[in-house]
């Protein structure tokens, strides 16, 4: 059966990588389509009308949106592969509830790090350090956050290591003095084929967060 997989996103997304990691997991082959948040395209607009937000996969026609929404689709989906997901609900709860802590405790402190000025960089830089150092914790010994693998966990956490050199440059900080089994865990992972081949590049994101302080005033 042939099948249409597209995806609308941009490079520098965090969330965007998430869905192209998954994908490489899955060896899904996709169309790959850029878009402007500046200008959003009307296909982007059609296929998720109610945020207007990237990432969006499309199978077969049909849009799914928001990034762990759409791992957990691809999981689902293409089963042929190894599972994303444990198979024990109490494992797959534990995975989410720390899949939710970091969209809103590593996104928040982060992005408070690069939109913010002065002191006010300040404590979002300890509170960054802070919510690292409880990731580091709860990732214990173990050299990935699903054990002896690369999982659900890991995945949704590794993009947002692409952002790390802009918050260190902004905020004059590094990640590693406070928190290096979070760094080594995160080197751990881009060795990984499928996890490099879809990140975005560490420069070009800080180009990006440059860019986005430039025009808010920030720099």
């Amino acid at each position: 059966m042939g099948e249409e997989v597209v995806v609308l996103d941009t490079r520098v997304s965090m969330f965007g990588m998430r869905v192209r990691i998954a994908l490489a997991e899955k060896g899904v082959q996709y169309e790959y389509k850029e878009q402007d948040l500046q200008n959003k395209s009307q296909m982007l607009l059609q296929m998720n009308p109610i945020h207007k937000k990237i990432p969006v996969l499309i199978h077969n026609g049909k849009p799914i949106c928001e990034s762990i929404i759409i791992v957990e689709y691809i999981d689902e989906v293409w089963k042929d592969k190894a599972p994303l997901l444990s198979s024990d609900p109490y494992q797959r709860a534990q995975d989410r509830f720390w899949t939710d802590f970091i969209d809103k405790k590593v996104y928040d402190d982060g992005k408070r790090i690069w939109t913010k000025k002065g002191n006010e960089i300040e404590v979002a830089k300890k509170d960054f350090i802070n919510t690292l150092k409880q990731l580091e914790e709860r990732l214990g010994e173990k050299p990935y956050f699903g054990g002896d693998k690369f999982e659900f966990v890991d995945l949704a956490l590794i993009p947002y290591y692409t952002w790390f050199y802009a918050y260190e440059v902004i905020g004059n900080f590094k990640v590693e003095a406070e928190c290096p089994k979070f760094i080594a865990w995160a080197e751990r992972c881009k060795q990984i084929e499928n996890v490099s081949k879809s990140l975005a590049d560490e420069k070009v994101v800080y180009d990006f967060v440059v860019a986005l302080r430039k025009r808010f005033g920030l720099e």
